[in-house]
């Protein structure tokens, strides 16, 4: 009982020096439970650190939550895009809106985590945030390419990892899609300049799925 009210009272007191340069007690509250659920998950068995790395994540979802809310997609103007000259999406403007808050964000984050936790667990705080789309990418990648080499599934999955890190400063499940889109794009030019041909393998997956789909009917 005693152990439980001191936690209670610590987790209270990390959330108020949160909230110092930040608003909302119970937003933060919420945030600081799905980080806590994350770092559970480690079983870390070192309360100090535990506590340390639900800080640290809380700490960071908030900003990603203040800057998101505080920055509208309408404050970008609605131009084009100057790599392919068609115009900015709404989805577009918000990334571009979002991509601007400071770096000093994400380097505290992982500054704090790669400290704190070994590069397995980081990695999987980093699925947490991304809910998993690194292995479930891959997994499409394996069943997608042929005899897929060594060294190609090294290069895409660095990408993908790039990809994770740069999404997990984005606030909604579509952008961090988007942004994932940007580093499979850059995957599938890899593939097409290392002689595969991906448009004709993926075709050939879908087609592969239809007749597997049409025979279990």
């Amino acid at each position: 009982m005693l152990n439980s009210i001191k936690t209670k009272t610590f987790k209270t007191l990390i959330i108020a020096l949160i909230l110092s340069s930040t608003s909302g007690f119970a937003q933060t509250e919420s945030l600081w439970d799905k980080a806590s659920g994350w770092v559970k998950e480690l079983n870390l068995s070192d309360e100090t650190k535990e506590t340390t790395v639900t800080s640290l994540i809380t700490s960071h979802l908030t900003a990603v939550r203040n800057w998101h809310n505080s920055h509208s997609f309408e404050e970008v103007p609605a131009g084009i895009n100057p790599r392919t000259g068609e115009k900015l999406s709404d989805l577009d403007r918000s990334i571009i809106a979002d991509s601007a808050m400071p770096d000093s964000v994400h380097t505290d984050l992982m500054t704090g985590l790669n400290t704190n936790l070994t590069e397995n667990q980081v990695e999987f705080i980093l699925d947490k945030y991304t809910i998993g789309k690194l292995d479930f990418t891959m997994k499409a990648y394996r069943e997608i390419v042929p005899y897929l080499k060594s060294y190609e599934e090294a290069e895409l999955i660095k990408n993908l990892k790039e990809a994770r890190e740069m999404a997990i400063d984005f606030k909604s499940m579509k952008q961090i899609s988007a942004i994932f889109e940007i580093y499979k794009t850059k995957n599938e030019q890899y593939l097409n300049s290392n002689g595969r041909n991906w448009h004709k393998m993926y075709k050939t997956y879908v087609n592969k799925m239809k007749a597997q789909k049409a025979r279990n009917q």
